[in-house]
């Protein structure tokens, strides 16, 4: 399993990178989009919209189901990933760079520190099979 070593994970499989000025980019695991299979749809969240952590907030639809993208932590969404209406299996082709889904400003720093490493996540994952 490749998983980067420099994300957080949360437990309904969203991954967090923690940029230079504290916002964090959120996409799904590499392992999620190959449980989910090709993507055909994504539906980001509109921006400046508030959001509770795990709140559903995203939906990603593939061949062969719909599924809720959760906001890892509370916070703010400041962006959006515009390149996914037309290509949506970036998703499946490049799931911790090109295919990000949002970023976010998180309310609390900290909730974002008490997510899974990457080695917890990937115990985590082994757990589940």
């Amino acid at each position: 399993m490749d998983i980067p070593g420099d994300l957080k994970f949360a437990p309904s499989h969203e991954w967090v990178r923690v940029e230079e000025d504290g916002t964090i980019t959120v996409g799904i695991s590499g392992h999620a989009q190959e449980q989910l299979g090709d993507l055909v749809f994504v539906e980001t969240p509109e921006i400046d919209r508030d959001c509770e952590a795990e709140e559903g907030i995203a939906v990603v639809e593939s061949v062969k189901a719909a599924s809720d993208i959760y906001a890892p932590v509370a916070g703010k969404i400041i962006d959006t990933n515009p390149n996914l209406a037309d290509n949506p299996e970036l998703v499946n082709t490049d799931p911790y760079g090109e295919g990000w889904l949002f970023k976010l400003a998180p309310n609390e720093v900290e909730d974002v520190e008490n997510m899974m490493s990457p080695d917890d996540y990937e115990a985590f994952v082994e757990s589940e099979e």
